[in-house]
């Protein structure tokens, strides 16, 4: 049996907590970059739509050491629209749509780290659900 190269999750195993948009901006291809290319955004290897980089902050505090920010890489012709804020705040909770991970080993440092790429399909304001990821 092979392992699909992304492995979909669901969006409650990796964010119990929910999450909260901070910004989308498009992918940069460094590559491109560093060719001097005029368009630098990355493009899906697949469908070669653009690639946006979709900013977010998990809440929970014990999730991952470090940092945070996470980023979810979506593939769309146009820059995905967040949902709104709630009401008297700038938070936007967001909820990712067909939410893929792909495990890598980050080797940038002194020793190689266990990394996570997230990909999605889609994003839209959360569902009413009860629990941690409701609170």
């Amino acid at each position: 049996m092979a392992l699909p190269r992304r492995i979909p999750v669901r969006f409650e195993d990796v964010f119990p907590h929910g999450a909260f948009v901070l910004g989308v901006e498009a992918a940069r291809d460094f590559v491109k970059a560093q060719a001097g290319e005029a368009d630098v955004q990355e493009r899906d290897k697949d469908t070669g739509e653009p690639l946006w980089t979709v900013r977010v902050m998990d809440p929970d505090p014990t999730a991952r050491a470090g940092s945070a920010e996470v980023k979810v890489k979506m593939a769309a012709a146009v820059m995905p629209v967040t949902p709104e804020p709630l009401a008297g705040t700038m938070l936007r909770p967001v909820e990712f749509i067909g939410l893929t991970v792909m495990p890598w080993v980050n080797s940038n440092g002194p020793r190689a780290v266990q990394a996570f790429a997230y990909r999605a399909t889609g994003l839209r304001a959360p569902r009413a659900t009860t629990g941690k990821a409701a609170a």
